[in-house]
């Protein structure tokens, strides 16, 4: 039975990494897999899902007003397909998601998600929140914080190294960006958290 799942955490937790050795699995097996990832995000080149440990893959890119449903019809008329994954999950429209919905439900097909729960604010991503709420099975994809415990939040750093309050939510970057902490370090960087 065809299912949506939804493997979330904050940056640098490796997600690109497991999103890329389920479709390896696949192919092995001889199985066809269809790669998804975000236009917007085009740190690895445009149409390419690639880790920071160095390995990759060519995928197709969705922006926010792609029918992903379609797209997948469309890919599954063309021959077998055994599983969708998609990239840079975060940056789906909540409309995208009920699509990928859709996919698993009428078309049969596993779908693989695979992004950031929040932003640098500690807000959910609305992509995410919709994947949250609709995804057949949840998976956390799991980082540690320099102390030690388990990073659930993620910091934007400015030019001088020191964590962002502000900003827009979507802002492409890696590590030299982005920091992935516990929730009480997270806290301390932000100067407490909002409405505290």
């Amino acid at each position: 039975m065809a299912k949506l799942y939804f493997h979330y955490s904050t940056m640098n937790a490796g997600k690109s990494t497991v999103l890329l050795q389920a479709a390896h699995n696949y192919q092995e097996r001889g199985m066809a897999v269809y790669l998804l990832t975000a236009a917007l995000d085009e740190r690895a080149g445009t149409g390419r899902i690639a880790s920071r440990i160095g390995i990759g893959a060519e995928a197709e890119t969705f922006s926010e007003t792609d029918d992903l449903f379609e797209r997948i019809a469309q890919r599954k008329q063309s021959g077998p397909c055994a599983c969708i994954f998609v990239d840079e999950a975060q940056f789906l429209s909540d409309a995208q998601v009920w699509q990928l919905a859709r996919a698993v439900d009428d078309l049969n097909l596993p779908v693989m998600c695979y992004g950031l729960r929040v932003d640098f604010r500690g807000k959910l991503f609305p992509g995410s929140a919709s994947l949250l709420a609709l995804s057949d099975e949840l998976r956390e994809v799991r980082t540690i914080c320099h102390c030690g415990r388990k990073a659930t939040m993620v910091t934007r750093l400015g030019p001088d190294g020191r964590a962002l309050t502000e900003g827009g939510q979507v802002e492409i970057g890696g590590n030299e960006r982005y920091v992935s902490l516990c929730r009480r370090h997270w806290r301390d960087a932000m100067g407490e958290a909002p409405g505290a």
